[in-house]
Parts: structure tokens; sequence; C-alpha cells
């Protein structure tokens, strides 16, 4: 039933996803998502351009190196923030507070349990999985120093990513950019203050990177506890006598994981499939990876630098992915069939405009902007290979993206998670082993990802139009205002 749900007051920073015209909407929505990208990218590119100006090359590719493997590690637990978003956008699309508030609480104590696990198994395994991936001598040292002191920041990174998702599930994007901007200047001091003042090298961005993300962390999890609407963080219910900080912190997580396990569940039939995608890009990335290590450091720099310019336009395209599962999700919560349509179209035109003139400009200009990073004419020219292929196709992995982020809004995040499976990953491996065993050039090695991303979209495109109808009459046998995902939907027909 269409629009069944009705207006009703929001909290200042929360957009209106189920009612009036989307286009601006999803423009509101997706701005600061991108600028938030680009701040966070900026932590990392402030680390290369610092270590690369007062350090060397050797510290360029030490920290640029480590990118796909934490990548690979963290994305797993990211994507546990995509099923709080989707969750908590379907409950807000319902009107449903009281699910809403339990699902932030439970996702707030699921960041901080991922983020300490991560924090351990980051640490240990940092320098095995380097070794593994072919690191060279003369830089896996100072890789190794670099992610072990990262991955011990990855509490609050985790605390960051998931505040996030939640604020995102009920519009509120400008919120989250504005305490980016306020790390986002510290990272920059704490890096040269540390590798100029102290000459700690990347043993200092490292550490600056953590304290800015814990700073950013802060400010949300405030964010969250003194929230006006739907999305506010309760240890507790009003009624109930505070009985100190600590003890409610160990009641809300007795109850949640003992009588709201529901929650948790949710959160990871919704976020698990998304996490296991992006580790599997990453895995394919962990091998180009290695592909591109056995060039040589002045290739590893000249690569490293290059991926760090296609962050931007990435992480630009991605805030329309974030979009395309949000008002998704809002709208399947209030069952309006013809606006979860309205939302593919309208995000994937969007994307397509951002992808094509981001990446042409990157690729256009790439030989100045990459000069930004490294003086170094060889590292420039190994740099601009990888723009040629990647950056000027970048639109493709938009509109694959995109179409990725409306099968989750509908819930189908598993059937997503098996076409980029086989869509990308496995061909990207298939392509490293065969093709570019055959022609190992840097050309070759780089063109396996405009093909993954063509072959998937197209897929991820037909199975959301056949799958949305299935969605819908999932919903008409439930009961008329259950704001369910299809997942839980299966245990509501049967209890019916």
């Amino acid at each position: 039933m269409a629009n069944a749900v009705p207006r009703r007051r929001k909290a200042n920073y929360e957009i209106d996803m189920i009612h009036g015209p989307m286009l601006r909407k999803v423009l509101v929505f997706s701005l600061p998502l991108m600028l938030s990208g680009v701040l966070q990218l900026l932590f990392n590119a402030a680390d290369i351009i610092v270590v690369g100006r007062f350090t060397g090359p050797e510290a360029i590719a030490a920290v640029g190196s480590t990118t796909a493997l934490v990548n690979l590690m963290i994305s797993l637990f990211v994507g546990l923030s995509v099923g709080a978003n989707v969750l908590v956008a379907q409950y807000y699309g319902a009107g449903d507070q009281k699910n809403c508030r339990e699902t932030v609480r439970a996702a707030v104590l699921l960041s901080v349990v991922a983020g300490i696990l991560l924090s351990v198994m980051g640490f240990y395994l940092s320098h095995p999985m380097l070794k593994l991936m072919g690191t060279p001598e003369n830089v896996i040292r100072l890789s190794t120093v670099y992610l072990q002191i990262f991955f011990l920041g990855m509490p609050v990174l985790m605390l960051y990513n998931f505040g996030s998702a939640v604020l995102r599930g009920v519009g509120d994007t400008r919120r989250p950019l504005i305490y980016l901007m306020i790390a986002g200047v510290l990272n920059v001091v704490l890096n040269l203050t540390f590798v100029i003042l102290f000459g700690m090298g990347v043993a200092g961005v490292a550490l600056a990177t953590i304290l800015s993300q814990a700073v950013s962390a802060g400010l949300v999890l405030r964010c969250l506890i003194v929230y006006d609407g739907m999305v506010r963080l309760t240890l507790r219910d009003r009624e109930e006598e505070r009985q100190g900080f600590f003890s409610d912190v160990r009641r809300a997580a007795l109850e949640t994981f003992h009588y709201h396990p529901e929650k948790l569940l949710s959160i990871f039939r919704n976020g698990l499939p998304a996490g296991v995608q992006t580790a599997l890009f990453s895995v394919s990335n962990v091998i180009i990876q290695s592909s591109v290590n056995s060039f040589g450091s002045v290739v590893m720099a000249g690569n490293a630098a290059a991926q760090n310019l296609e962050g931007f336009v990435y992480l630009s395209m991605n805030a329309l992915m974030q979009a395309a599962i949000t008002f998704t999700s809002a709208n399947y919560g209030a069952r309006d069939k013809k606006r979860v349509t309205r939302v593919m179209l309208i995000c994937m035109g969007v994307v397509s405009v951002i992808g094509l003139a981001l990446g042409q400009g990157v690729y256009r200009f790439g030989g100045p902007l990459l000069s930004v990073y490294t003086t170094d004419a060889e590292t420039i020219s190994y740099g601009v290979i990888r723009l040629s292929v990647i950056s000027a196709t970048y639109f493709l992995c938009g509109l694959m993206d995109t179409s990725t982020g409306c099968l989750r809004g509908i819930g189908y995040a598993f059937l997503s998670m098996m076409i980029s499976l086989i869509g990308s990953c496995v061909l990207r491996i298939i392509w490293v082993a065969t093709v570019f065993q055959a022609t190992p050039t840097l050309f070759i090695l780089y063109l396996s990802y405009p093909i993954s991303w063509i072959l998937t979209a197209a897929v991820q495109i037909g199975c959301f139009l056949f799958m949305k109808k299935r969605a819908f009459a999932r919903l008409q046998s439930v009961e008329p205002d259950a704001p369910v995902s299809p997942a839980e939907g299966t245990c509501n027909e049967k209890r019916a």
C-alpha cells in the first residue's frame, strides 16, 4: 500500500524520504556523504603526502601498499554497518520508534565488539599478511609499523562507521560531515606535528589518523545520546532508576544480547553479505596489488598515488549507493513500490553524471594531480597508466554499486553478494591467472576492473527488477503495518 505512512514531525537534520519529490532529497542526502567520503580519504592522502614530501619514496610505498590489506580486514565489519543502516531506514519508513531505538542500541554495542576483535586480529596478522602479499623487504618494516598502529584504532573507527550508518538511516548526513571536518583538520595538524617536529615517520601519520578518528567517533556517539528523534541512543528506559553509567551499559548489553537478539540477527542478515561482498572485492584487489608489487617499489608508489586519486571519485559515487540503500529501504518499509523504482532510476542517473565528470577529469589532469603526491617523473608516469584505464571508466563502477544498493534495500543482500562474487572477484582472479600471465603488462592487469564492472552491473540491474516483485509480494503476506525486512517476513509468515 503506497504512501500508507503518515507525515510526522522530523528532527532538524532528518530527510523525509517517503513523501514528495525525490531528486532534490537524494542530492541533499548525497552531497554531505560525498564530502564526508572525501574527508575520510584525505586522512590517507595526508599520510601519503606528508611522508612523501618529508620522508621519501619508500615511506609512500609503505603507506600505499597497506590499502588493499586494510580494506580486506575491515570490510567485513564495516559491512555490518550497512545492515544497521537498512534496518533503521525500514523502521523509520514504517514509523516504528521502539524497534528503531533497539536497533540503534544493538548497532553501537556491535561496533565496539567488532572494533576490539579487529584490533587484535590486525595487530598480530599485519606482518604475516604483508609477507604473503610479497611486499618488498625495503618496505615491509615500515608497512608493518603503520598497520599495527592503525589497527589499534579500530574500535573508534567502527563506532564512527556504525553511528554514521544509523544517522543515515533517518536521512541525517550533515552532522557526520561536520564531525569529519573537525577530525580532518586535526589529522593534518597532527600529521605535520608528528612527522616534521618529532620525526616519527609512518608511525606518526598512523597515530595522527587514529587520534583524529577518535574525535569523530566521540562526536557521533554524543550525537546519538542527545538525539531528539527516532534514533536516540538510550541505555535505559526513562522510568527506570539510573544506577550509574557502567551499570547502565552492562544492563543494556545484557538486554540486547539476551532479550533482543533478533536485532543483532537482522543486522547480520542485512549487513554480513554486504561485508563479505566488500571483502571479496578486497581479496581480488589484494591479488592485483600482489601483481603490482612484482613490478617493484617505483610502480607501487605510482599505483598508490593513482589509487588515492581514484578514491575521491569512488567515494563521490559511493554516496549514491548509500542513498540508494537508504531511500530504497525507507520506501520499502513504507511499502511504496513506485518510489522504490524511482530511487533506482534517479540514483543511477546521478551516479553516471558524477562518475563521468570526475573520472574523466582525474584522468585528463592526472600528471599535475599526481605531482601533488610525488615529484618523481617515473612514479608519475606509472600512475597515469592506471588512471587511463580505471579512472576513465569509473562510472561503470558507480552503476554497479548503485544497483547493488537497491538490491540490499529490498532485503536481497545475499543475492547481491553472490553476483559480485562471480562477476567481479572470481572474474578478476581468473583474469590475473590467465590473461595477465600471458601478457604481463600493467595495462592488461588494470583492464580487469572495467570488464568486471560492466558485467556485474548488468546482472545486478536485471536481478533488482525481477526480485522487486517478489519482495513486495512477500510483504503482502504479512500484517499490513509490520515493519519487516524480507528476511524477517518469512518468520512472521510462519507465526501468522
